[in-house]
């Protein structure tokens, strides 16, 4: 298909920002619902993939794509609401960032309603034709962390 007949916007950035739009609508509901009502937004990057344990807040601060000093008051912020802790490692002086049992239970509960929503998704667009859209996702993710 040449430029004249490619089909216009949304293009594939702004679907997938709209995906993830209703993947986070779709979280932030549910976490609500389970009762951990004193997350804010950005404290929603903390529980990326990969998830925190013994890492330290500077490796955390690239990760996430955040300056170190954003990522500190963040981290801050979710130490005071009995989120995450920041301790020595079992390797050394310094301190590493460590989810509590309360961090964990998000952790699950986020990861238990994105297996929920791709079950969704796998309904609504066939499971074939889903397995094939995350297969091309994973490579698409591989091959940009292959570049950075």
């Amino acid at each position: 298909m040449d430029e004249m007949e490619a089909p216009g916007p949304p293009y594939v950035g702004a679907l997938l920002r709209l995906c993830w739009q209703r993947v986070r609508t779709h979280l932030h509901e549910a976490i609500r619902a389970h009762g951990f009502t004193d997350l804010q937004e950005a404290h929603f990057a903390v529980f990326s993939y990969p998830l925190p344990n013994g890492v330290r807040p500077a490796n955390l601060a690239r990760q996430l794509r955040m300056s170190r000093q954003a990522t500190n008051y963040l981290l801050g912020q979710m130490e005071g609401l009995g989120y995450l802790e920041r301790r020595v490692g079992t390797e050394g002086d310094r301190r590493l960032v460590y989810l509590t049992e309360r961090g964990l239970q998000v952790a699950h509960l986020i990861y238990a309603c994105l297996r929920e929503l791709q079950g969704q998704w796998a309904s609504e667009v066939g499971q074939d034709r889903f397995e094939l859209f995350l297969e091309v996702l994973r490579l698409l993710a591989t091959e940009q962390s292959r570049s950075s």
